[in-house]
């Protein structure tokens, strides 16, 4: 028995209605902001937080090689590109059910403030990309104490 990538009631009875909503919300809010699932095989999740010096994005990548991702940050936009390759399948076993997504992704996140892209570092542990990208000094509030007399 072949298994076929699962596809929601949304996906098979209204395509035309979903590549329209999905046109409107990216003409109004940007591509960056609303990714569609169409633009790849599949999307991680992704986390971004910031601290007063940095900014932090978080991604879950399980079974993906951190070898071939792909990171780059241009004008304070993260892309990050990879593949999730399907294992190889047995003949003899029977699949009754198949959801993970297998395939390319490409996330980009809109930082939340200027950036110093070539200072970036990333790890990756357990499945999990994390991305921590300093702020430019200029993003950085700067504290002035006032002095009483």
């Amino acid at each position: 028995m072949t298994s076929a990538p699962w596809r929601s009631l949304w996906e098979l009875r209204f395509p035309a209605l979903k590549d329209e909503m999905d046109k409107l919300f990216e003409d109004f809010f940007g591509r960056a902001g609303f990714p569609s699932i169409t633009e790849g095989g599949w999307l991680p999740a992704v986390d971004v937080h910031e601290t007063k010096k940095d900014v932090f994005v978080i991604l879950d990548l399980p079974a993906v090689n951190p070898k071939e991702v792909s990171i780059s940050i241009v004008d304070n936009r993260l892309t990050i590109k990879g593949e999730r390759k399907k294992e190889e399948e047995t003949k003899e076993e029977n699949y009754y059910k198949s959801e993970r997504l297998y395939g390319t992704f490409q996330r980009v996140v809109q930082l939340p403030a200027e950036v110093v892209g070539d200072k970036a570092k990333a790890t990756y542990k357990d499945g999990v990309l994390k991305i921590t990208v300093p702020k430019s000094q200029k993003a950085v509030p700067k504290e002035i104490k006032v002095e009483v007399e």
